[in-house]
């Protein structure tokens, strides 16, 4: 595990996420339809003077439409993490400006899942985490291995509530 100066003095790192790869299919789609368009345009432009400035343009469209398309999708899939840790369930995402929500793990209320056919063959689904306070609920699409990190917060949250009742136990 690495160390995180964001967290808290005692709080450690359980699990460490990006949104499931299949997130990132359509734009790699995109990617290889564009690179191919691209290609078949570069070798049917006829050589001559003006030639250059037509396979000029044409890679300058191809890499704009490109990024547009493929790479800004693809960075915002890698800048998303969902972190779960012995205290809080932390969410960041974004990639000029980062956005980020946490939520303590003694404010959880409820923690469930859903998948369809299809996601449960990639093995990936939502999560629906209730909490107490003004938001509320949370809901975090194509998180992979959704029941294993169901469970695990699951009894992160339990832990944390015993850690809680035995404190006020001993006051």
């Amino acid at each position: 595990m690495r160390h995180d100066s964001s967290l808290i003095e005692g709080e450690q790192s359980v699990f460490i996420m990006h949104p499931h790869w299949k997130t990132v299919i359509g734009p790699i789609v995109i990617l290889a339809v564009v690179v191919v368009a691209a290609a078949a345009a570069l070798v049917l432009i006829p050589f001559g003077s003006a030639a250059t400035i037509g396979r000029g343009v044409v890679a300058g469209i191809a890499l704009i439409v490109a990024a547009v398309l493929s790479g800004i999708p693809i960075l915002r899939w890698r800048t998303t993490t969902y972190e779960l840790t012995t205290r809080r369930l932390r969410m960041r995402e974004g990639i000029l400006s980062r956005f980020g929500r946490d939520i303590p793990l003694n404010r959880v209320n409820d923690v469930s899942f859903s998948h369809g056919i299809i996601d449960r063959v990639l093995g990936c689904g939502k999560l629906v985490v209730e909490s107490a306070g003004e938001h509320g609920q949370l809901v975090l699409t194509e998180i992979p291995q959704v029941e294993k990190v169901q469970s695990i917060l699951y009894q992160l949250v339990e832990e944390q509530q015993q850690t809680a009742t035995a404190m006020r136990e001993e006051r």
